[in-house]
């Protein structure tokens, strides 16, 4: 599973994973599939090292490798 970390601006380290991502069978992948928004977006669950709560995010499919930290960081300040 594909995972990225990310610190936020009060020293809480996120780790966000694409929903279903982990998963290797049919039923995940069409789980995936059908988990795409109609603007292409995808959920990502972030979850903190800390005292915060889990967020649900909904990104841009090339989120991983084409989202920021800093943006990454926002979404999930923006979500809380």
């Amino acid at each position: 599973m594909k995972q990225r970390e990310v610190t936020d601006k009060h020293n809480t380290t996120w780790t966000c994973a694409q929903a279903y991502a982990a998963l290797e069978s049919e039923a995940a992948e069409q789980a995936v599939a059908k988990s795409e928004t109609a603007d292409g977006n995808v959920p990502v669950v972030c979850t903190p090292s800390g005292g915060a709560q889990t967020v649900r995010l909904e990104l841009a499919k090339d989120w991983f490798d084409n989202l920021s930290d800093e943006e990454l960081a926002q979404a999930i300040q923006a979500a809380q």
